[in-house]
């Protein structure tokens, strides 16, 4: 078995929030409430959450840019608060957007500017420099400046910064967000590439079809909890046993889901839009037997089309996180 190189043992953070118009009351907000968990040498390990869940807090206390309230965080056996200097040597990081670059110079001069912090050498940054512009896919725009480069191309530029220094962890945070699907199907290959040169990463996203395909092992966090953890293929056999029924609507509201979710039986509920039509995804273990009881409590809509399916990681992570939520 693989050595860990990240060790959280019930780490937690809370913050103090102020309230009312002269921020006289004050509220503890607990952003994490003493998650635990490892990640292996080699490892693509997936850390998703929703918004607020605690996944950017966790990213930074490990890397080291802010400190726990209490518990341990290791990097590399490394402690987070007495060890720091030595964690930041040997690891990197790359938040989502395209904060970070300076457009006026090319892609070339970027990363031999983020070299220099590094301390990397000019005789390394020559063979280094030119390998991670070809891993990224950019050696062609090398000389181009970055105020020309699309968003996608600003991210896989990200992705070269932060191997700059040829850290043994790379933390990527959100990477694809904004990114349209051919951009981030480009960074995923990257991502890819850099797991087989044998570099750890620690990613968070908020796709399920991109954990699936990346990730190791995922740990789904939900209110400052780790609520599973486990590889992407087991997670969904949290939602095995509970049936997805999707229906094709119109017209359904914010008002009728709550209606929905108060169904004893139903585990789970979401709305989303496609195109011009409203996709509604139930979980529940009666499956098609709630179809027409359901159909029947909505006269007033209607309804398009209507398919029993299989669970996928996305209605697992649904009914982890809570659905009805």
């Amino acid at each position: 078995m693989a050595e860990p190189v990240i060790e959280v043992q019930e780490l937690k953070r809370h913050f103090l929030s102020r309230t009312g118009a002269l921020s006289t009351k004050r509220r503890v907000i607990e952003a994490l409430k003493g998650v635990s968990f490892q990640v292996l040498k080699g490892e693509l390990f997936g850390y998703l959450g929703p918004n607020g869940a605690g996944k950017t807090t966790t990213v930074k206390i490990l890397t080291t840019l802010l400190a726990p309230s209490s518990g341990t965080a290791k990097v590399l056996g490394l402690d987070v608060l007495s060890q720091a200097r030595a964690i930041r040597r040997r690891i990197n990081f790359v938040f989502g957007g395209e904060r970070g670059l300076y457009f006026r110079l090319s892609g070339w001069d970027n990363l031999r500017y983020f070299a220099d912090l590094y301390f990397v050498p000019p005789a390394v940054q020559k063979k280094r420099i030119p390998h991670l512009l070809e891993l990224v896919g950019l050696s062609g725009r090398a000389q181009d400046k970055v105020e020309t480069y699309s968003r996608g191309m600003c991210q896989r530029l990200h992705i070269a910064r932060g191997l700059i220094n040829d850290p043994e962890v790379l933390f990527l945070d959100e990477p694809t967000i904004g990114l349209d699907p051919v951009a981030a199907f480009e960074l995923r290959q990257v991502i890819k590439g850099i797991v087989k040169e044998g570099k750890t990463v620690f990613l968070t996203t908020h796709y399920m079809k991109e954990a699936e395909e990346l990730c190791d092992r995922i740990a789904i966090i939900n209110d400052g909890q780790i609520v599973a953890l486990d590889t992407p293929s087991n997670l969904k056999q949290y939602a095995r046993l509970v049936p997805v029924i999707e229906f094709t609507v119109e017209g359904m509201s914010e008002r009728h889901l709550a209606k929905i979710r108060a169904i004893p039986e139903v585990q789970a509920a979401t709305l989303e839009n496609v195109g011009m039509s409203q996709v509604l995804k139930v979980q529940s273990s009666r499956g098609s037997e709630l179809i027409q009881p359901l159909m029947a409590l909505f006269p007033e809509l209607r309804f398009e089309g209507v398919k029993v399916r299989e669970p996928t990681l996305e209605d697992a992570y649904i009914q982890l996180v809570g659905g009805k939520a």
